[in-house]
Formats: structure tokens, C-alpha cells, sequence
């Protein structure tokens, strides 16, 4: 069987695949140039991350392919119903990347809180000239512990970072459609701690969080889970992050509320038109910004890749394919 990963996957991965007898490539073909690649090579299975699209068009130009494989939890790149329409076996890794996404949002957090965003772009500038000036205007911080954490979306990725939050000394309270947890088990000192939790409506986590951190897939009718009708309900001074989707927050609407000073300081690793993000984002001093690495530690791509290897194996074994 034919396995091309055009986004790449980690070497351990590789290795597992070619013992199961598998021939595997890693480089990257661009979009336009994909089809014409796999049907060349008569690939199977095409694994990708968030880079690379699986439309229609590109299913319907290769019939010989059986699978995709998809390395992390969203699927928005990858029509799945038309894919499973045609036949094929569509696959994710939803829990490898959970403690990586957990930890760029504390890594955001506490960079708000203290303002690094805004100092580490002044400071190689003005840092020998202005020191004095700068100690004063960046030594206004917060600290996060006692302040409360609102998570939007309480799946794995939500429940990590409750628990980050949770050890640093923050309350949690959190919106989802379908989770009722009402405490977090934490790891300390060797023993399990069950830490309260509580879920409550978005006003409620609106008017309460100091902290309002992002981790939903994308919505149906695309809009924006924060809009400006959402940031006009925002405490004063709370710091936003996003690292789900591009759409999740209104972006327009989220400049306005920075400029207005309700919104202390947000940070986005995710961005509508990815991979081209809006200029005005871009230079906007208040944000701190990352492209899009939320899932992109050497960990999380073994377990990616461990997990994409062990389920394309299984599959092979079950349906027999040679």
C-alpha cells in the first residue's frame, strides 16, 4: 500500500509503517500539483495536517485512494462527508495534540498578563534608551493566580487547559453543548486531585472570566462564536485567546474592542484567510500572535504520528488490503 503524508509525519511514524510493509513519502507537493502526484504514484493513503486540502475535486481525480488521514482533531480541510460518501476510511488523532494547545494558551495567558508581547517588540528598539520608561509602562502586570478562566468548548483540548489553569491557582468555569463536568483531576505530587469546575451559560462566563480561552470546532452557519455583540458583554480588562479557528472570534470586532480598552490584550495562533492574516492584526501592538503552532511540539507530533500509524495498520489489517 501506497502512504503519502504531504504535510509531513513524524520518522518513528514512518518507521512503523514501512515495518508493516507500507511505502511511504514525506515531502510536500503543492495543492495545485497533489492529484497529478498521487495518481503517479498510486497513493492509497493521504495524510495531511491543516496545510493541505482534501476537496471533492481532489477525491474525484483519485479514485484509487482509500483513505485520509487527518493529523489532529479538526477536519475543516477535509470534506469528510463526501469523502465517506464515496467510500473511504476518514481518520483523526483527537487526543495527541491536547497538552500542546493547553500549553500555548498558558504560554499566551501569562505573556498578556504581563504585557511580554508588547515589551519583547519594544524592548530591541528602545530598550537602551527608553529602560527606565519601558520598567514603568510594562511593570503594571497581573497575576493569574486567583483570577478565573472561562473556557469556551470543554472537549479534551478545554479540559487541558482548565487543568494548566487549575495548578496555576485559577478558577475555572466553562461553556460546552454537551459536557457536565463538575471537577478536573489533576496530578500533584504523585497523587489525583479532583478540582471543582463549573459550567455555566456564556453571559455568565462573559461578565466573569478574566481569562476567556477558545477550543471549539467550527461552527455550521459560520459565524462567529464572539462577535462584537458577545465583546460588548466581556469584563472590563479580560484577556482573550484563540487558538480554535480562524472564525471563532470576530477579528474586526475584536480590534475595535483592543482599541477601546475593554479587551486588555488577546492572543490569536489561528486566522480567517490563513495563510495570510489581516495587516491591521499584524501590527496591532495589543495582540500576541503566533502561526498557527498550537498542536506543533516534537511530542505531539509523535503521538500524531504513532496514532495515525497504529489506526492505518488496524484498518489495513481489518478490511485485508495488501
Amino acid at each position: 500500500m501506497r502512504v503519502h503524508a504531504n504535510d509531513g509525519i513524524s520518522a518513528q511514524a514512518v518507521n512503523s509503517l514501512k515495518e508493516d510493509g507500507l511505502k511511504v513519502t514525506t515531502d510536500h507537493v503543492p495543492q495545485d500539483d497533489l492529484a497529478a502526484y498521487m495518481n503517479k504514484e498510486n497513493v492509497e493513503v493521504l495524510l495531511v495536517r491543516s496545510a493541505t486540502k482534501v476537496r471533492r475535486a481532489l477525491i474525484d481525480e483519485c479514485p484509487q485512494l482509500k483513505m485520509i488521514g487527518r493529523g489532529g482533531v479538526g477536519m475543516d480541510n477535509i470534506d469528510v462527508a463526501y469523502a465517506k460518501e464515496k467510500g473511504l476510511m476518514v481518520i483523526n488523532t483527537p487526543a495527541s495534540s491536547s497538552i500542546s494547545v493547553a500549553e500555548l494558551v498558558m504560554a499566551h495567558v501569562f505573556t498578556l498578563m504581563r504585557d511580554l508581547h508588547k515589551s519583547n517588540r519594544n524592548m530591541p528598539v528602545n530598550g537602551a534608551a527608553k529602560f527606565g520608561e519601558m520598567k514603568k509602562e510594562y511593570g503594571k502586570g497581573a497575576e493569574v493566580r486567583g483570577k478565573v478562566m472561562g473556557v469556551i468548548g470543554f472537549g479534551r483540548i478545554g479540559q487541558w487547559t482548565a487543568r494548566y489553569a487549575l495548578g496555576n491557582g485559577m478558577k475555572v468555569i466553562y461553556v460546552d453543548s454537551r459536557a457536565t463536568a463538575e471537577a478536573i483531576e489533576l496530578e500533584v505530587g504523585g497523587n489525583t486531585v479532583r478540582v471543582p469546575v463549573k459550567m455555566v451559560n456564556m453571559d455568565e462566563l462573559l461578565a466573569q472570566a478574566d481569562v476567556i480561552t477558545m477550543h471549539i470546532p467550527a461552527q455550521k452557519d459560520g459565524l462567529a462564536v464572539l462577535s462584537a455583540e458577545e465583546l460588548a458583554k466581556v469584563k472590563p480588562g479580560v484577556v482573550i485567546v484563540n487558538t480554535a479557528r480562524g472564525g471563532s472570534i470576530d477579528e474586526d470586532a475584536l480590534l475595535k474592542a483592543l482599541k477601546d480598552g475593554r479587551v486588555r490584550g488577546a492572543a490569536l495562533d489561528v486566522f480567517v484567510g490563513e495563510p495570510s492574516p489581516k495587516e491591521e492584526l499584524l501590527k496591532e501592538e495589543k495582540l500576541s500572535l503566533t502561526p498557527h503552532i498550537g498542536a506543533a511540539t516534537t511530542e505531539a507530533q509523535d503521538r500524531v504520528g504513532d496514532e495515525l500509524a497504529d489506526q492505518i495498520i488496524a484498518w489495513r489489517a481489518s478490511v485485508g488490503v495488501s
